[in-house]
């Protein structure tokens, strides 16, 4: 199945939106009534794009497949189409692709490596991405070479971001159910975390930072959200296996019943938010915007067809979001205006009007809007 993605720019003027195994990216201008600006035909993928990500000056954005190759596109430019690495028409333009393997890789190596996420630092010279070989890998776009492999887990590393706009800290988040924070200023033993965070009791699909070098969020296929206080972390916390033993796949299995009740017995997050279904693909969290809501809320996607919204503080669920017929991967809440796009594997961009019930703060139904479906 297609993993679709929408993000919005920090001034919400620009969505992109990807097309998953369709191997397209779309960006859709806001200000100009949803104006497709730019069409990506992205090529050479392996099976999927994985992740997209803007720069903080808004002019480019990578995305990433299961290969070692990062494509980067400068979506300001003239031309209305960009395509990766074959020959184009006078009317498009070509972008390149960044290979994040290493020097010591041999075939078999470079073959396996997979790109699951992939993230910009806050002043744009940089990217972090998250690998199937259980490493996190920091790119240097000045060099357009790796400066930075971390061998950070003991599974896939399905996410990781920077904490803050210093870019020191990491948190990475992996199928071995553990969070990791990690400061680049004292590597003293190469691949020693900083600090670990346990609590979820399966994978953990994605991790969003507050931007405050202190809190994040984490979605786990436990089908709980967790928010996280790095000041509670562990410095030398050992890997251990999940309580329970199953053969659950969130690919294709629903979660068991008996177990969206456990809890995990050393637990170290700060809350848990439940409602919301973390099945089929790696579903995104997020903090919702600093200036229209002081980041007062949380929302998730969910493989239900839905948007979740909970209180931070309370872990009420506030609003909910129903009309898609396919899991919701990704969502972005608009900087300014209540405003939340939602992309699902069904391939339809929804826009949604969030209006906060402040005075009686029930389950409320959202408006939907379809922007556009991907044939």
């Amino acid at each position: 199945m297609a993993g679709t993605a929408a993000t919005a720019m920090e001034n919400g003027e620009i969505v992109p939106n990807r097309a998953g195994q369709k191997s397209q990216i779309r960006i859709y201008d806001v200000d100009k009534g949803w104006k497709v600006q730019k069409n990506i035909l992205a090529k050479s993928l392996k099976w999927t794009i994985t992740d997209t990500s803007l720069s903080p000056d808004q002019r480019f954005l990578v995305y990433s497949s299961l290969s070692p190759v990062v494509h980067i596109v400068n979506v300001r430019s003239a031309a209305s189409e960009s395509i990766a690495n074959i020959t184009v028409s006078s009317t498009s333009e070509i972008h390149d692709g960044l290979d994040f393997s290493v020097d010591d890789y041999n075939d078999d190596d470079y073959d396996a490596l997979g790109i699951f996420s992939v993230k910009f630092s806050t002043d744009g010279k940089e990217l972090v991405a998250a690998s199937s070989d259980n490493s996190i890998y920091v790119y240097d776009l000045e060099s357009k070479r790796p400066s930075l492999r971390i061998p950070a887990h003991k599974s896939d590393v399905n996410t990781v971001c920077f904490a803050d706009e210093t870019g020191h800290l990491l948190f990475s988040g992996s199928d071995d159910h553990l969070c990791k924070v990690w400061d680049r200023r004292c590597f003293g033993t190469r691949g020693k975390a900083a600090g670990v965070l346990i609590g979820h009791l399966e994978g953990i699909t994605f991790i969003d930072s507050r931007g405050d070098d202190r809190y994040f969020i984490s979605n786990g296929k436990d089908q709980t959200t967790k928010l996280w206080d790095i000041r509670k972390m562990s410095s030398n916390t050992p890997y251990t296996r999940r309580p329970r033993d199953t053969d659950f796949d969130y690919r294709w299995m629903d979660y068991p019943t008996h177990a969206r009740a456990l809890k995990h017995p050393h637990d170290q997050s700060v809350a848990t938010y439940r409602g919301h279904n973390v099945l089929r693909t790696l579903i995104r969290c997020y903090f919702s915007p600093a200036y229209s809501t002081g980041q007062k809320y949380i929302y998730t996607g969910s493989s239900d067809g839905s948007l979740y919204i909970y209180d931070l503080v309370t872990g009420a669920q506030v609003a909910s979001c129903h009309g898609h017929e396919k899991p919701v991967r990704d969502c972005s809440w608009h900087p300014l205006y209540p405003m939340i796009i939602t992309s699902s594997w069904d391939g339809v961009i929804a826009r949604w009007d969030f209006r906060a019930a402040r005075k009686n703060p029930q389950r409320q139904e959202a408006e939907k809007e379809d922007l556009a479906f991907e044939d």
